[in-house]
């Protein structure tokens, strides 16, 4: 249903070998998708995260590229938009993708500092 197809998005799909970790570019051809398609839906959403390597190297797990087919079928071929993929996966994974509140934050801190003081106390009585 989705229009504007690229050849990326029609390339047939290699199979995934038994690596522990992928590199982007490997990832790429995988999945048919260009690497700055993968790079922007890092950005996008927040579940896809791939490890970096010491030489700071974006490594994707067997799994990531599994997400990355998932949200490539309900993106090209059930035509979801970005916003509606992100509602749509949050619920499907029972998770929110909220910020916490400047009040909730202001909570998080005054506990804080409140333990902070406990701490101070019991060590003075040690």
């Amino acid at each position: 249903m989705a229009t504007g197809t690229s050849e990326f998005q029609k390339a047939p799909r290699a199979p995934i070998g038994e690596k522990l970790f992928y590199k982007i570019g490997e990832v790429s051809r995988l999945t048919g998708l260009p690497a700055y398609v993968l790079r922007f839906w890092e950005s996008e959403f927040s579940f896809l995260r791939p490890q970096k390597s010491r030489g700071r190297q974006r490594v994707y797990t067997q799994k990531d590229i599994e997400t990355l087919l998932q949200i490539k079928r309900m993106r090209y071929e059930q035509g979801f938009t970005i916003q509606g993929l992100r509602l749509r996966w949050n619920t499907r994974q029972g998770v929110q993708e909220r910020r916490p509140s400047r009040a909730a934050a202001d909570v998080v801190r005054r506990v804080r500092h409140e333990l902070t003081e406990i701490l101070k106390v019991l060590g003075d009585h040690q």
